[in-house]
């Protein structure tokens, strides 16, 4: 317990899944959060859960491929608390599933929109919050599909590539601030957007689940709580020496 005690974390795409993961073992940690998402209802559960629990949260209903709307929540996060120390640009979507020469302009620049401007602006941001109280951590979701690839959904995967060098970029930019910037590269966990993708694809959830569990030397997808504590070091003094690094975390699917 404590790990995280006293900082101030705004979580993007925190009514589900790893966000939702996250921000809950950040809270039993210590830290006040700011859980933002464009879905209001799950979003406000979210905090709901966190009370519950005894811990401190807001919800601020954001679209992270809004400029302003970004801009409006990290100025409602240190209007609330003071500061800002922990950013996690999570919220993420993963695209239409077709080979590159069928996709379309809006349906490369919806994904592009989401998984890298929205990392762009949120870190834009909050940068200059951090600097004023001597640093903080950024932590980017990429993806295995930022480090190797697959013959499927080409925007998501080039937006995670894009993320994981724009994290090694703004460790550089940023490191004589105090500013820590590192990501994190999950295999598959079995959250509502990759049963989504399960079913876009026409495949039955759980065959598609046991498909994804052949893909992991460990035999199993991950879950989202697997992904949130490696979150939750990074945005700790744990990892203090650590900045532009890649934490995968992925059930050895990248080994191979």
């Amino acid at each position: 317990m404590g790990r995280v005690e006293g900082k101030v974390a705004m979580v993007t795409g925190g009514a589900s899944g790893i966000g939702k993961a996250t921000c809950m073992r950040l809270a039993e940690e210590g830290a006040r959060l700011m859980v933002t998402d464009v879905d209001e209802e799950q979003g406000t559960a979210v905090v709901d859960a966190v009370r519950d629990k005894g811990g401190e949260a807001k919800f601020f209903a954001l679209d992270v491929a809004d400029e302003k709307n970004v801009q409006e929540a990290v100025a409602e996060t240190v209007s609330a608390w003071g500061q800002l120390d922990v950013l996690v640009n999570n919220a993420g979507i993963a695209g239409t599933d077709a080979p590159t020469h069928e996709l379309t302009e809006e349906q490369w620049d919806k994904v592009m929109a989401v998984n890298v401007k929205g990392v762009f602006f949120c870190t834009k941001h909050a940068v200059p919050r951090m600097r004023k109280t001597g640093g903080g951590s950024i932590v980017n979701l990429s993806s295995i599909y930022g480090l190797v690839s697959a013959a499927d959904v080409p925007p998501y995967h080039a937006s995670k590539g894009a993320v994981r060098l724009m994290t090694k970029t703004d460790a550089l930019l940023y490191a004589k601030d105090g500013i820590r910037v590192n990501s994190v590269h999950p295999g598959f966990v079995w959250t509502s957007m990759v049963e989504g993708f399960a079913r876009q694809k026409g495949q039955d959830p759980e065959a598609f689940r046991e498909q994804l569990g052949q893909l992991h030397p460990v035999g199993h997808p991950g879950e989202p709580d697997d992904i949130a504590w490696g979150i939750v070091f990074l945005a700790s003094d744990e990892s203090k020496f650590m900045t532009g690094s890649e934490v995968v975390i992925d059930g050895g699917y990248t080994c191979k």
